[in-house]
C-alpha cells in the first residue's frame, strides 16, 4: 500500500514534543467539563422558558440557545477545547492523547455536585471511578504502543465509507427512539459521532500540513462538519434529558474509543502491538463502558 504523505513509516515511541501534548489535551479536557456544564445550564433555561419538547428540541428551541448567556459561553469553552484538541492530535498519536479528555469527567461531576447540591452517592461515584480506570489503562497500554503511521487514500477513504454507514444508522435509529427522550441513547450517538470528527480532523490536517490537499481532504472536511453538526444537536439533547456529568461521562469514553478503534484498525496506529495489549484494550474499553452504563443507571438525576 503506498501512501501520498511524505512522512516517516512509523515512530516507535513519543518524542519530547508529541509527549508536551498531553498536558495540551489535559488542559483541553478542562474547558471541556466546564463548557459542558455551562451549555447544560443553558439547554435546561431555555426549556424552562419555552418548554420541554417530546420529541427532541425544535429549531425554536436550538434558535433560543442563541440568546442564552451559560450556553453561548460554554460554546466559547468548548470551542476553546476543540482548538487544544485538534493541536494535539496534530501532533501526537491520536491514540494517545484523545482518551485524556475522561479527566473532564472528574471535573464536571465534582462542578455539577457542587453546583446542584446534590451527592452522587456511593453507586454513582463508583461508576465515575471505574469510566476514569478503564480510560486510565487505555492511555498507559497507548503510550506503549502508539505509532505515528502516514496515513494513506485508501485508509481514508475506509474512513469516509464507514462514517456514511454510521450516519445513516443514525438517522435511521433517530427516527425511532426520538420519542423516548432517552439520555443514554443521544450521549452514546454523539460519542461515535464526534470519534468520527477527531479521526477525520486528524486526517485532514494531517495532509493539510503536508501538502497533500485533494478532493478527498474535501470529503473529509464535509465529513467533520456533518457529523460535528449531528454530534452536537444530540449532545444539546443529551442535556435536556441527563446530567451534564453523565454527558461528559459517555462523550470522553465513547469517542476515544470510536476513534482509537479506527486509529487502530484503519490508521494502523498499533502496527505490531502485543497480543496482550490488544486485550488490555479490549479489557480497558469494556470497564470504561461498563462505568457508563452503571452512571447512567445510578446518577441521582436518571434515578428521579
Amino acid at each position: 500500500m503506498t501512501t501520498d504523505l511524505p512522512l516517516p513509516d512509523a515512530v516507535s515511541n513519543l518524542t519530547p514534543f508529541q509527549a508536551l501534548m498531553i498536558p495540551v489535551a489535559l488542559l483541553g479536557a478542562v474547558f471541556l467539563s466546564l463548557g459542558a456544564q455551562f451549555q447544560s445550564w443553558g439547554v435546561q433555561r431555555v426549556e424552562a422558558r419555552l418548554g420541554r419538547q417530546s420529541k427532541g428540541l425544535s429549531v425554536r428551541h436550538v434558535l433560543g440557545l442563541l440568546s442564552s448567556g451559560y450556553w453561548v459561553l460554554g460554546t466559547i469553552m468548548l470551542g476553546a477545547a476543540v482548538v487544544l484538541q485538534l493541536f494535539s492530535i496534530a501532533n501526537a498519536p491520536l491514540i494517545v492523547v484523545q482518551p485524556l479528555g475522561a479527566v473532564a469527567l472528574v471535573i464536571t461531576t465534582w462542578f455539577s455536585s457542587r453546583a446542584s447540591g446534590v451527592p452522587l452517592g456511593r453507586r454513582a461515584k463508583r461508576a465515575v471511578w471505574t469510566c476514569i480506570i478503564g480510560v486510565g489503562i487505555f492511555v498507559g497500554i497507548a503510550a506503549f504502543v502508539g505509532r505515528e503511521s502516514a496515513i494513506t487514500r485508501e485508509q481514508l477513504i475506509t474512513v469516509l465509507v464507514i462514517l456514511a454507514v454510521v450516519l445513516a444508522l443514525v438517522l435511521v435509529s433517530f427516527r425511532f427512539v426520538a420519542t423516548h427522550r432517552n439520555a443514554l441513547y443521544y450521549i452514546v450517538g454523539a460519542g461515535v459521532l464526534y470519534g468520527f470528527v477527531a479521526t477525520l480532523a486528524k486526517v485532514v490536517l494531517n495532509r493539510l500540513l503536508n501538502g497533500t490537499f485533494d478532493w478527498l481532504t474535501v470529503v473529509a472536511i464535509v465529513g467533520v462538519v456533518v457529523a460535528a453538526s449531528l454530534g452536537g444537536y444530540f449532545v444539546q439533547n443529551a442535556y435536556s434529558s441527563g446530567s451534564a456529568d453523565l454527558v461528559i461521562a459517555g462523550l470522553t469514553v465513547i469517542d476515544p474509543i470510536v476513534a482509537v478503534g479506527i486509529g487502530v484498525i484503519v490508521l494502523d496506529e498499533a502496527t505490531g502491538a502485543p497480543v496482550g495489549a490488544v486485550l488490555g484494550f479490549v479489557v480497558a474499553a469494556a470497564i470504561a463502558i461498563t462505568g457508563v452504563f452503571l452512571l447512567a443507571k445510578h446518577h441521582p438525576q436518571s434515578r428521579s
